[in-house]
C-alpha cells in the first residue's frame, strides 16, 4: 500500500496545466522548456512592464534556495515538492500574465475563506458579526485561547474558528452537499470556470487529521455559537478548505475584489462596493494569521493566505493577483509568495500606502 508521501509524491510528479480560456492573455513561464509555446501579445507599455515585474520574480524565484516547509499536518500536503512557484495576475482591464506554475492546480485551503465570507454575508448580512468579530487575533490560526477568554466568539472570519462559525450559517436551512454545492457554484461563478473542484483526497485527510479543529467547533456549539450539527458543518468546512485551483482560476475569482465588487465577466455585482472595501480591509488585517502585521508592512495589499502555500491579493482599481509556492514560513504563509508580491508591489507601485 502506498503511504501518503508516496501517493502525494506520485499525483505531484507531473502537474497537470490548465488551458488557458482567457480572451486576452500575455503568457510568461520563466524559461521556457522545450517544445512549449506561449502566446505574447498585447504588448503596452503598462502591460510591457508588468510582464518584465513577473518574468523577473519568476526567475527570481526559481533560484532560491531557501523555500520554507510543506504543512505536515495535513498528510496530502505534506509531501507536495517545494519546488513549484506560479503566479498570475489579472489587470482592471483584463490583461492576464500567467508564469511559472500558475496552470498548476493546487489546494487553495484558508484562502477559501474569503468567499465563504462574501457567500455568508450575501445571506445572512451583517448579523454575520453577531458570530465572529473583526479583530487582528495575534495567535495561530488553530488556536482556542482566545475563544476561552470571549466566550466561543472568533476574533476574525479568517481563522479556523471564525470560519467554521460562518460555514455553519452558510448551512443553516440546508443539507451539507447542498450548502457545499452552493459554495463551489460560488466559487465556479467568480472564476468563470466550471471545472473548479473539490480535492477528494485532500478534503478527507483533513476530516482524518482535523481534531484540533473539531475541538474548536464542539467548543463554540457549547456556547451556541454553532446552530447546525458539529459534523455537519465541520464536513462542509474541510471540504471547500479542499477547493483546488490554479493561480489563473483563483486571480480570476479575485476580481470582483479588485473592481468594486463587481464581477467583470458579467458585468454585475457580486457584492456592493461598500462590502468590497470591508471584506478588503478585513485582508490587510487578518488575512495572514499572526503575519498579517508583517505582511501589510511589507507587501502593502490585502491579501489572504492558506496552508496550502497559495495567496490571493488585491491591488484595489488595479489587479488581483494570485501566487502559490507550498513552502510555509514559521506563521503557516508561503515563504516565496509573500516575497513574490512584496517586489510585485515594489515593481508596479500597487501598494495602499502609497508607491
Amino acid at each position: 500500500m502506498d503511504t501518503p508521501r508516496a501517493a502525494c509524491a506520485r499525483r505531484f510528479t507531473a502537474p497537470r496545466r490548465l488551458p488557458s480560456t482567457a480572451p486576452e492573455l500575455v503568457r510568461f513561464d520563466g524559461c521556457p522548456l522545450e517544445g512549449e509555446q506561449f502566446a505574447i501579445g498585447m504588448m503596452g507599455s503598462s502591460v510591457g512592464k508588468l510582464q518584465t515585474a513577473v518574468e523577473e520574480i519568476v526567475d527570481e524565484m526559481r533560484g532560491m534556495s531557501e523555500r520554507g516547509t510543506v504543512a505536515s499536518y495535513i498528510p496530502e500536503l505534506a509531501c507536495v515538492d517545494t519546488k513549484y512557484f506560479g503566479i498570475a495576475v489579472i489587470e482592471a482591464d483584463g490583461n492576464v500574465i500567467v508564469g511559472g506554475d500558475g496552470d498548476v492546480p493546487f489546494s487553495i485551503q484558508s484562502i477559501s475563506k474569503v468567499f465563504t465570507l462574501t457567500l455568508a454575508l450575501g445571506k445572512v448580512g451583517n448579523r454575520l458579526w453577531t458570530r465572529v468579530g473583526r479583530e487582528p487575533s495575534g495567535s495561530p490560526f488553530n488556536s482556542i485561547v482566545q475563544l476561552e477568554r470571549e466566550q466561543g466568539i472568533p476574533r476574525n472570519p479568517f481563522i479556523n474558528a471564525g470560519a467554521i462559525a460562518v460555514t455553519d450559517l452558510i448551512l443553516s436551512g440546508h443539507q451539507p452537499r447542498e450548502a457545499l454545492g452552493e459554495i463551489l457554484r460560488f466559487m465556479q461563478f467568480l472564476a468563470d470556470d466550471p471545472t473548479v473542484t473539490i480535492d477528494q483526497e485532500v478534503a478527507a485527510s483533513e476530516h482524518r487529521t482535523g481534531f484540533r479543529n473539531a475541538a474548536l467547533a464542539n467548543y463554540m456549539k457549547s456556547f451556541g455559537v454553532l446552530d447546525n450539527p458539529v459534523d455537519f458543518t465541520l464536513g462542509v468546512y474541510f471540504h471547500h478548505c479542499a477547493i483546488a485551483m490554479s493561480c489563473r482560476q483563483l486571480a480570476m475569482a479575485g476580481r470582483f475584489l479588485a473592481q468594486n465588487g463587481s464581477n467583470p465577466s458579467t458585468g454585475l455585482a457580486v457584492v456592493q462596493p461598500e462590502r468590497a472595501r470591508r471584506i478588503n480591509a478585513l485582508m490587510l488585517t487578518c488575512g495572514h494569521y499572526d503575519g498579517s502585521g508583517e505582511f501589510a508592512y511589507r507587501v502593502g495589499l490585502p491579501g489572504k493566505s492558506g496552508v496550502g502555500g497559495g495567496i490571493l491579493a488585491v491591488a484595489p482599481g488595479k489587479a488581483s493577483i494570485a501566487v502559490w509556492s507550498p513552502g510555509l514560513d514559521t506563521t503557516g504563509n508561503s515563504r516565496l509568495g509573500q516575497i513574490a508580491l512584496e517586489k510585485l508591489a515594489k515593481k508596479m507601485g500597487w501598494s495602499i500606502f502609497g508607491a
